[in-house]
């Protein structure tokens, strides 16, 4: 089922489960573009015919830039309880994304402080002791190389702001389409995409998995495996 572009994959009474387009806002800012929230309180607000305000809790996000599966939760005993489960590693987010270079190791873990600056909104690699660094790590695994292009697949256990993004560059093997942490390539669409979510329900505590292909579009019709 669609609602507006955006594909719903599952909902209860206690959650929903969608595909963020790419460039779509997870949550509403300064530019007053439209944001997936709004969009999903709408749905529920219409679909449902429901008075008032919608409740709807956020309880991660995914950069604009970047599409692919997000968990809402419709009620607050709900979000808490995903909240915790993120808070304790228990939710497991796994990534599609295409590089430029072939990394040196098939598979590896990444592990480095990030600092992000609040007035430009970026974040670098940093030394162990900085001030307010935190760790991020991620494990990421070559599924195929193409030329100069690699397809990866990159599972998080910390959820750094532009962790994934900044963590890849450093390592010396950018993300086709990230004009911030990558060689420029504004003109592209950057090339990650949030591909599989695992979690446990909120109430019936049995392990759920949601994915989502990445668009049939350039870069990711290089590779069979995407």
């Amino acid at each position: 089922m669609d609602y507006r572009g955006v594909r719903i994959l599952y909902e209860d009474n206690h959650i929903l489960v969608v595909v963020k387009p790419p460039n779509m806002l997870a949550q509403g800012d300064s530019t007053g573009d439209l944001d997936l929230l709004t969009l999903m309180k709408e749905y529920i607000k219409v679909t449902y015919d429901k008075p008032g305000n919608v409740y709807l809790g956020l309880v991660h996000r995914l950069d604009r830039p970047v599409g692919g599966v997000m968990v809402f939760a419709k009620t607050s005993k709900a979000a808490a309880r995903l909240s915790q489960q993120i808070r304790e590693r228990e939710m497991g987010r796994v990534y599609l994304a295409v590089v430029s270079g072939i990394p040196r190791h098939d598979t590896a873990v990444l592990q480095d402080y990030l600092l992000k600056d609040p007035r430009t909104n970026l974040v670098r690699v940093v030394g162990p002791n900085t001030p307010q660094a935190k760790l991020g790590r991620l494990t990421y695994e070559v599924l195929e190389s193409r030329g100069s292009l690699s397809l990866v697949r990159v599972e998080i256990h910390t959820g750094r702001s532009h962790q994934i993004r900044v963590q890849l560059a450093n390592a010396g093997f950018p993300l086709i389409g990230d004009a911030r942490y990558g060689r420029g390539e504004a003109k592209l669409p950057i090339a990650l995409w949030a591909w599989r979510l695992r979690l446990i329900h909120p109430t019936r505590k049995t392990a759920m998995e949601f994915t989502a292909e990445p668009p049939r579009r350039y870069p990711w019709n290089q590779f069979k495996e995407a």
